[in-house]
C-alpha cells in the first residue's frame, strides 16, 4: 500500500511517499526556520501562508522523487492535529482535495501518533514498547500496547522539554531555533562546572522542568552579570543544563519499561535527535540482556511526512483530532 502523506502542523511543509507503513520512497521537507528566526519563533499566519505558497511545489517533488504518479498512490494521509489550526488546514485541505480529485481514500493522522511511528520507518520495531516522547511541545513517557493502543504514564507538568532547551539557549544568546546550537554548544563544555537541580515530583514518571530553567536563569546572572558570557561560561551552563536535563529523561523511561516488564524502548520527536540523549540511552542500555533501543534516524525526528504515511497505514484516525488523545492510567 503506497501512501502520499503531508505534514503542515508547524514551521516544515513535508510531503512522503511510504509503503506498507516502513520503506520510504520519498521524503521533502521544506523548512521555514529560516523565515521565523528574525522573530525568535513560530508565527502561526505566517507559518500557514508559507505552507499554502509551497505545498503543490512539495507535492511534486515527492512524487517525482518516488518515480511516482498519483495513479499509483493507494490512500492521501494528512496531519489533523495537534498543532497550528492555520496551518494544519493548509494540508489537510490539500489532502482531502486530492482525495476526492482521484478518488482515492483520506487517511487523518494524529501527530503524536505519527512520532511514535516515525520508528517503524526503516526498522522491525513492533509494540509492544515503551516509548518516550520528547518535542518542543511535549515529555511525555507512552506504553505503546499495541499499534492503536497507547497508554500515557507520564508527562511533564510544566515546560516541555524542548521548550526548555529553547528558553535556556534564548538566556546563553543563541539564536532560534536554539535547541540544537545548545546541544552543540553542551558538546565542548564541562558537565561538572556547575551542578544543577532534578526535580522531584510526585509521580515518579512525570516530569518538571521550570524549575532547572530558572536555575539556569540565576546561574547566568550571577556567572555574568553584564549578560556577557565568555564562550567557556557559555559552554559549561550549557553542558551542566544538558546533562540535569537529559539525566531524569533515561532515569524515568527505564524505571517505567522495568515498571511495566518491557525491555524495548523509543524515543521519538524533535529531542529525539539529540547527541546527549542517543548516547546515555545507549551507554544505559549497555550490557542489558535481551533489552532493545529504538531511534529515528536524524532526518525522520523533526516534523516530516514519512513518519505521518507510517502512522497513517498502522493507526489512521477517522475523525478532526486537535489535542492530545493519550489517557493516563
Amino acid at each position: 500500500m503506497k501512501i502520499l502523506a503531508l505534514e503542515t502542523s508547524c514551521d516544515e511543509t513535508a510531503a512522503a511517499i511510504i509503503e506498507d507503513g516502513r520503506h520510504v520512497h520519498a521524503n521533502v521537507i521544506r523548512s521555514q526556520a529560516d523565515f521565523h528566526a528574525k522573530y525568535g519563533g513560530v508565527i502561526p499566519e505566517m507559518a500557514a501562508r508559507q505552507h499554502l505558497e509551497t505545498i503543490n511545489f512539495i507535492i511534486e517533488e515527492a512524487l517525482a522523487q518516488g518515480n511516482c504518479t498519483l495513479d499509483q498512490i493507494d490512500a492521501i494521509a494528512a496531519t489533523l492535529g495537534p498543532g497550528l489550526i492555520g496551518a494544519l488546514l493548509v494540508g489537510a485541505n490539500t489532502a482531502k482535495t486530492l482525495s476526492f480529485i482521484t478518488q482515492k481514500p483520506f487517511l487523518g493522522v494524529n501527530h503524536l501518533y505519527a512520532h511514535i511511528a516515525s520508528n517503524y520507518l526503516e526498522s522491525n520495531l513492533e509494540p509492544p514498547f515503551i516509548c518516550l516522547l520528547i518535542s518542543g511541545g511535549h515529555t511525555q513517557i507512552l506504553h505503546v500496547a499495541n499499534y492503536n493502543q497507547i497508554t500515557l504514564l507520564g508527562e511533564t507538568l510544566d515546560d516541555a522539554i524542548g521548550e526548555a532547551y529553547d528558553k535556556v539557549a534564548r538566556v546563553l544568546g543563541l539564536p532560534y531555533p536554539g535547541g540544537p546550537l545548545l546541544d552543540q554548544l553542551a558538546q565542548s563544555g564541562n558537565a561538572n562546572a556547575y551542578t544543577l537541580p532534578h526535580a522531584k515530583t510526585e509521580h515518579p514518571f512525570d516530569f518538571s522542568y521550570s524549575g532547572l530553567k530558572t536555575a539556569v536563569l540565576r546561574l547566568f546572572q550571577k556567572e555574568c552579570a553584564d549578560n556577557t558570557p565568555s564562550e567557556e561560561i557559555q559552554q559549561n551552563i550549557a553542558a551542566a543544563f544538558q546533562e540535569a536535563a537529559t539525566d531524569v529523561l533515561i532515569q524515568k523511561t527505564l524505571l517505567a519499561a522495568e515498571s511495566h516488564h518491557i525491555q524495548t524502548i523509543a524515543v521519538a520527536g524533535g529531542v529525539a535527535a539529540n547527541s546527549a540523549v542517543r548516547r546515555k540511552f545507549q551507554q544505559a542500555l549497555l550490557g542489558r540482556a535481551g533489552w532493545m533501543f529504538y531511534v529515528p534516524a536524524l532526518k525522520y525526528c523533526t516534523d516530516n511526512a514519512a513518519m505521518v504515511g507510517a502512522s497513517a497505514f498502522f493507526n489512521p484516525i477517522t475523525q478532526d483530532i486537535t489535542t492530545e488523545v493519550f489517557s493516563r492510567t
